[in-house]
This record gives structure tokens, sequence and C-alpha cells, in this order.
């Protein structure tokens, strides 16, 4: 299994994401693709920097050829009173290249750009539909961090520096170089946020500024080493929609069989401290090992999963549908509905959702606010995974991939992905099951 692990020593912000991702090897013309694909006149220049005498790799974003870092310095000064809800703020980031760092407005939208405005922006785009939902949903996220923050509508908020061109570029570009590298498991080490305090549009904060501490909320954050904002909004915006998507366990690095290391450059350099995000990429470690709550044995993984579960015998099945689908967006492993008979011989449903711990809260919220629902049970569960991998076969109706489960080298299960198959039917206009049956047969005349 594909798995990446990221080092926060020094924090984590949009072009330290984009620096590891191609360090660690990402092809750049993905980055490059991403960019030019928002048409908002925006390119991106990669160089390696030192960092404290590390290596590293430095995406800068360009704005009509000039530095959109440097544009925001010079433009926030007069505007950083005019805000009244500016998503990115005016933070001193070690990793910045003056007083902003992943934040950017231009005159022309010195006013910020509103989350629908930014949605349709992205939408827009010929990127794949994967990329565009992961960049919508970390704007949605940071919009919805505001929201509570200044407690206004989500469509009230307006992004200044974060809703610019260099965020929009960190966020989008994140986003494909994400999906692009096909990791299949994430890991992260606690986040150093820094220490200090911060010029807010609404005054001086202490580190982590409100919205940053509002999306890191039930992730690991700690202080040390420097006095200075480490964790930008951005940045804290890509790891919760990443964290919402895939899911993301924090600890120590697991057992890994490392292939590739990259490190992500911020733009400040301070004494002493290499302002660097460290990425490594590799295959998930088979033998036997514990780390933060997941045993591998033999290709067996033992984990702790959280559950929540609630019954109602007065729900729309409209609404029941409804909910499944926003529990799967919003990071859950799986969720079950089970019919019950409950009290009065009531017929009702079952709603059981697995996720990961970090997932629990904002899944909580969403029976909650969803459903007819007085109450949520909820309880930890240990489960085992066999190891799994990926592989393509060739059909008469295009390749489809195929999922496949195996302990100790033996395969135990091989799955067509669904997703291809329903594709390849709607193109070919032939039933399902059809391109099922086809892509088993490819995969067992393919086996030796």
């Amino acid at each position: 299994m594909r798995i990446a692990y990221l080092d926060c020593f020094a924090g984590l912000s949009g072009d330290m994401f984009l620096g590891a991702l191609v360090e660690a090897g990402l092809d750049p013309q993905i980055l490059h693709e991403a960019t030019a694909a928002l048409n908002i006149g925006a390119q991106i220049k990669i160089e390696t920097v030192d960092r404290n005498g590390i290596s590293c790799t430095k995406v800068h974003v360009l704005e009509d050829g000039k530095s959109a870092e440097a544009a925001t310095s010079s433009h926030e000064h007069t505007h950083r009173h005019e805000h009244e809800h500016a998503a990115g703020h005016n933070h001193e980031h070690a990793a910045t290249a003056s007083h902003t760092h992943d934040h950017s407005h231009s005159h022309s939208h010195a006013h910020g750009r509103s989350l629908s405005a930014i949605r349709k922006l992205i939408q827009e785009t010929s990127l794949p539909v994967a990329v565009k939902n992961t960049a919508i949903s970390a704007f949605e996220l940071l919009g919805a961090s505001e929201a509570r923050i200044h407690n206004v509508p989500v469509e009230d908020i307006h992004f200044h520096e974060v809703g610019a061109v260099d965020a929009i570029v960190d966020i989008v570009s994140a986003s494909a170089g994400m999906h692009a590298l096909n990791i299949e498991r994430w890991y992260s080490s606690p986040l150093n946020v820094g220490g200090g305090m911060v010029d807010c549009a609404h005054g001086r904060f202490p580190v982590p500024a409100p919205a940053t501490a509002d999306l890191l909320r039930n992730v690991p954050t700690y202080s040390a080493d420097i006095m200075m904002e480490l964790v930008t909004p951005t940045g804290a915006a890509l790891l919760r929609a990443l964290i919402q998507e895939k899911g993301v366990a924090f600890g120590t690095q697991p057992a890994m069989r490392v292939q590739h290391i990259g490190y992500g450059a911020g733009s400040r350099n301070p004494k002493n401290f290499p302002n660097a995000l460290r990425l490594s990429i590799g295959d998930a470690n088979e033998t036997s090992h514990e780390h933060s709550g997941h045993t591998t044995t033999d290709s067996i993984t033992v984990d702790t999963v959280t559950v929540l579960e609630t019954a109602l015998d007065d729900l729309s099945p409209q609404i029941l549908a409804h909910v499944t689908e926003m529990a799967l967006q919003a990071g859950a492993f799986d969720v079950m509905c089970t019919a019950v008979q409950m009290k009065k011989g009531r017929l009702g449903t079952l709603i059981t959702i697995l996720a990961d711990d970090a997932q629990a809260p904002a899944l909580e919220r969403l029976l909650l606010r969803e459903t007819s629902t007085l109450g949520v049970r909820m309880r930890h569960e240990r489960r085992s995974c066999i190891a799994r991998k990926h592989a393509v076969v060739q059909t008469a109706y295009g390749d489809i991939r195929m999922k496949i489960g195996y302990h100790n080298d033996e395969e135990l299960n091989a799955a067509p992905e669904f997703e291809d198959c329903r594709s390849a039917a709607i193109k070919h206009n032939i039933p399902v099951k059809i391109v099922l049956q086809a892509a088993i047969a490819a995969y067992r005349q393919s086996k030796p």
C-alpha cells in the first residue's frame, strides 16, 4: 500500500506543500497545468533553495509575471483595516516573503472573493472532478471556520488574502498534486504552530490565528522553537480537506519503506531553523509493528475506528440518502443503513458510520443537524484489514482498475472498481454487469 508521511516540524503552508510534492516525485507539469486551467493570469516558478543547510524546492506563484506574494504584501498595508471578514488576515509567517504567506489579493479584488465566486471559478476549469472537489472543499472548510468566528452566514464571508491569486493557485494545484500521486493512506506528525502574536484585521491574536485554530480542531499541535506563525490558514485548510477526503493518522512515522523524500521550502529563512516541510512517500512495511493505535502483522492491519450510530423512525428516505452521501463526502470510511423495529412496533432505520477519530466531531454534527435524531451513540472498535493494491486490465470497453486484497503474498480477493465499470457501461450503452464480467475475465486471463 502506497503511503505518505508529512513531517510538520516547521508547520504547514501552501507553498511548502507544493514544494514537498514536487521534490517527492510529482511531475511539475501537473502544477503548471492546474495553474493554467484557472485562467487568472497566474504562473508558477520552481527553484531549488537552501533552508538552513537543507536543499529544498520552492514554488513561487506569479501574477502577470510578477510575484503574487509581493503584490499581497505591498497592497494589504492599505486595506488591512477595511475588511470586515478577512479570511486570510495579515499574518507574519515564517514561510512568507514579508508579512504574509499563502494569501494575496490584487487591486481588481480589493474587496475579496466570495465563496460562491471561488467555487464558480474552480468549477469552470477543465480539471478532473476529484481535483475540483478537493479544492472547493478546502475553501468551504475555511469559509465555515470564518463564519463560526464572525457569527455570520458562510456566503457572507469574503476571502481576501486567501481568496487571491497565490492562495487559489496553492490550493488548486496542491489538490491536483495530491490526486496525481495516488497515495492510499496519509500520515502526519503533530503540527508545530509556532508562537507569538499575529496582526489580524480584527487586532492582535496569539498564534495560531482564529481561522487556523478553528481548522486545527482535533488535530495534534504544539508550539516550539520559534516565535512566528508556522501554520497558515491555507495550509490548515489543505490539511483539513485531506483529512475529510482521505483520513489522516497523526503520530510518529509509521513503519514504511521510504522511496521518495521531498523538502518544500517556505519563503523566509530564519537563522538556525530549517523552514521546510518534509514529505516521505513509500510502501507500508508489512512486517509486524505497532504505530499510533495501528498494528500490522503479516499484511493485516489492525486499527481502531470510531463508530457513530443513531436509530430513526420519522425520517424521509430521501433525507437518509442525502445524509449517507454527505457522510461519505465528509470522510467516513463507510455508511450503513439497517432496517430495525423500534418502540411501539414502529419500523425504523439504524444509521451506522465508520470513521477516523478526527472525522467524528464533523460526522456527529452532520447527524444532529441533518436528521431528526436527538442523540448519537459513539464508540471505538478494532478492525483488521488485509493489504491491498491495484492493477489495470484491458477490456473491449476500455481499461478497468482492479482492487486486489492479499495476505502473506496470497491473493484473497479481486474486484473491479465499480465507477470504472459504470463509466464504461454508459459510454458503450451496455449493462454494467457486462463490463464487470469482462473485467473479471480479463484479470483471470492475465494471471499466470
